[in-house]
C-alpha cells in the first residue's frame, strides 16, 4: 500500500473538546506519524503520514466520540517525510 502525507486545516467544534489528544491516540492506533496543533482562529492544523487507507480512517476515528464535530476540511497531499517516526501534539506558535 502507498504511503502518503496530508496537510489539513479542520473547522468545526475542534478546540476545547480533546481533539488533539484523540488525534494522537487515533494516529497511534493506525500507525500514522505527523503532528496536530490548535490555531488561533479556532481551527486545528494536522499533518498525517502513513498508509493511505489509514489516513482516510484517521478523521473518522477522531470524530467517532463525543463533543467533536468537523464541519469543513481543507486538505492537500504533501511529499512524504522519510525521517518522521512518531505523531506529536504541538503547541500553538
Amino acid at each position: 500500500m502507498a504511503i502518503v502525507r496530508k496537510h489539513m486545516y479542520i473547522d468545526g467544534m475542534v478546540q476545547g473538546v480533546g481533539f488533539r489528544y484523540r488525534a494522537y491516540y487515533a494516529a497511534q492506533s493506525l500507525e500514522l506519524t505527523g503532528w496536530v496543533r490548535n490555531l488561533y482562529d479556532g481551527r486545528v492544523e494536522v499533518e498525517v503520514q502513513g498508509e493511505e487507507l489509514n489516513t482516510l480512517s484517521f478523521l473518522d476515528k477522531i470524530e467517532d466520540g463525543s463533543f467533536i464535530h468537523i464541519t469543513n476540511i481543507e486538505s492537500r497531499k504533501m511529499d512524504v517525510d522519510p525521517n518522521e517516526r512518531s505523531f506529536k501534539i504541538r503547541h500553538s506558535d
